[in-house]
């Protein structure tokens, strides 16, 4: 049985708006409003928790520090597509100086444009504070797949089939393929293979306890050898 999603055999496309995809095989899945609602009351929960009680206070010092590291703003800001591929702008702290290749170039080991608070921002995924704020809007899920800058949304979904799939959900700050490994530059095809293949299975097979589990996956995966975020 489909935790997220649920299969229909029949579904009247021109009274009942429609929210879901349907597969390469041609088969037809609708959310479930259910499962829908009570995601979205934990989303907002922890992140009005979180917002109150941890970032109310860090938020303050992280923005100091930013704008001591270098010229700008405090906030990046990036297109990225969301569900049903709507673009939205996705939060940031800024972890590199001004440069116009933000959108087009991806970090990489050694990187020169990334601040030394930027470098300690990205490795222990600080940077990703802000998104408790997209999150608050609607934009995005603590958990789901992590949203690409909409440049290399092109580009992969070029070269992977049913690469779209993955955004019939809204993007999260994390996700399983976080959890498991799969963050910082995509160097290769394998890669972005592998957390699409993990995207797709956590959206057919989400449930609240696998969302716990993959919050403390990815809390693990920071202190693993695998961190490759630059």
């Amino acid at each position: 049985m489909e935790k997220f999603l649920q299969r229909e055999k029949g579904v009247n496309f021109y009274s009942n708006p429609i929210s879901g995809y349907v597969s390469y095989t041609g088969e037809i899945f609708v959310s479930d409003p259910f499962r829908l609602w009570l995601k979205r009351v934990m989303d907002v929960s922890l992140s009005l928790f979180s917002l109150l009680f941890v970032l109310s206070w860090l938020f303050p010092l992280l923005a100091v520090a930013v704008k001591l590291s270098s010229p700008g703003p405090v906030l990046f800001k990036q297109r990225r597509h969301g569900k049903n591929n709507r673009i939205f702008y996705c939060y940031k702290f800024r972890t590199m100086r001004m440069n116009r290749d933000a959108d087009t170039r991806q970090a990489t080991k050694d990187d020169e444009r990334v601040t030394r608070v930027g470098r300690f921002l990205r490795r222990s995924s600080l940077d990703e504070l802000p998104q408790l704020i997209n999150v608050l809007k609607n934009d995005m899920s603590l958990i789901g797949p992590r949203p690409h800058a909409v440049p290399m949304n092109v580009v992969f979904s070029k070269e992977i089939e049913n690469y779209s799939f993955r955004h019939s959900v809204k993007p999260g700050i994390t996700g399983l393929a976080q959890s498991k490994g799969y963050r910082g530059e995509v160097e290769n095809f394998h890669d972005i293979y592998g957390r699409v293949k993990l995207d797709l299975f956590y959206i057919k097979k989400w449930c609240v306890w696998l969302d716990i589990k993959i919050i403390f996956w990815t809390v693990q995966s920071f202190f693993s050898k695998k961190n490759s975020v630059y």
